[in-house]
């Protein structure tokens, strides 16, 4: 295991990729916490090249992680809005907010996971990249890795607990931080879902799955169950002077703590059961939107309105500024609104 770790080291000297987040192999600088922590949230379920202009917005507007803790919620969340999984949003501020208080970022993996939203992964990350600890950091990419390095057949979910202590067998003591990046970027470069690159691999002579010629078979899966859809509404009502009919959506569920359009039927969290303000809506088609457990179909109604709404309030609306699936509508509705 020492030498499997050697090995990739050494490969990760001369491979590493280039990241507005990482400090390269060798340098002398350290790596500051918030800027790991931060990438590191941006990067849960989304992938290195969506974050990569998002991280470099945030940390231009907030630099640092006091800078971000009195940031405001909207316009956190507005710079947030497209890339998703509206929780790691809100829970970003309080996380900054604790570690505002607490005087910086705690230094063990122990500590870091008493932090808002960061869980095992994350905190494993910090705690190795950030601080030098020889903690263990499993993700989609590691347990790749280590599926086809001891060539493990039990399909996932169920193999992650075995994944884990194994992946903990190779976590060596020197360099843990240079480690925990390079058997992810082993994963994301060579060791890839498909068409794995085993001429390339530093670990193909310890690999197992590559001895048995299992690699391509590997991480087995458990076969996933078919996401149900679910139909709805959003009314999309625009003022004459151009502002659009918002409201700000409840902090806990789906697209929490957003600004969006009233809807119905897709969400259980939604107060609506008929339209949020009286007008002549019209039909002007679906948007459609997948979210992790499920699809929302959605019919979109328009009507251009001056009436007081009941929820919700007339502001001017930025598209850019929301979620995927209230942008859609957006897009949809404007050119129809603005032929009236």
């Amino acid at each position: 295991m020492q030498d499997a770790a050697a090995a990739l080291l050494a490969w990760y000297d001369q491979h590493a990729r280039q990241m507005p987040w990482r400090i390269p192999p060798h340098s002398p600088q350290r790596p500051d916490p918030y800027r790991i922590w931060l990438s590191e949230v941006m990067l849960q379920q989304t992938t290195v090249a969506a974050v990569r202009s998002y991280f470099d917005r945030f940390t231009t507007r907030w630099p640092t992680v006091s800078a971000l803790a009195q940031a405001q919620d909207a316009a956190v969340m507005a710079e947030w809005a497209g890339l998703g999984y509206y929780a790691r949003a809100r829970n970003l501020l309080k996380c900054a907010r604790m570690v505002q208080a607490l005087g910086g970022f705690p230094t063990t993996y122990a500590g870091l996971l008493g932090l808002p939203g960061i869980g095992p992964y994350t905190a494993a990350a910090i705690a190795a990249i950030a601080f030098n600890e020889p903690a263990t950091v499993v993700d989609g990419n590691v347990e790749r890795v280590i599926a086809r390095l001891f060539n493990v057949s039990t399909p996932l979910p169920k193999a992650k607990p075995e994944l884990a202590a194994l992946a903990k067998t190779l976590t060596p003591q020197h360099r843990p931080g240079d480690y925990a990046q390079a058997v992810m970027d082993l994963g994301a470069t060579l060791c890839t879902p498909r068409n794995p690159a085993c001429g390339l691999c530093p670990l193909r002579r310890f690999c197992a799955a590559h001895a048995a010629g299992t690699q391509a078979d590997l991480p087995r899966r458990s076969p996933k169950p078919e996401k149900p859809t679910r139909l709805g509404l959003l009314w999309l009502a625009r003022h004459p002077d151009g502002r659009w009919l918002v409201e700000q959506r409840p902090e806990k569920g789906l697209l929490g703590g957003t600004i969006g359009f009233p809807g119905n039927g897709w969400d259980s969290k939604s107060p609506h059961q008929t339209a949020p303000i009286t007008a002549n809506w019209q039909d002007i088609g679906q948007v459609r939107h997948t979210f992790t457990h499920f699809h929302a179909a959605l019919t979109v109604l328009v009507a251009t309105t001056s009436a007081q709404p009941d929820h919700g309030m007339f502001q001017p609306v930025n598209p850019d500024d929301l979620p995927s699936l209230m942008r859609k509508a957006h897009n949809l509705a404007a050119p129809a609104l603005l032929q009236r």
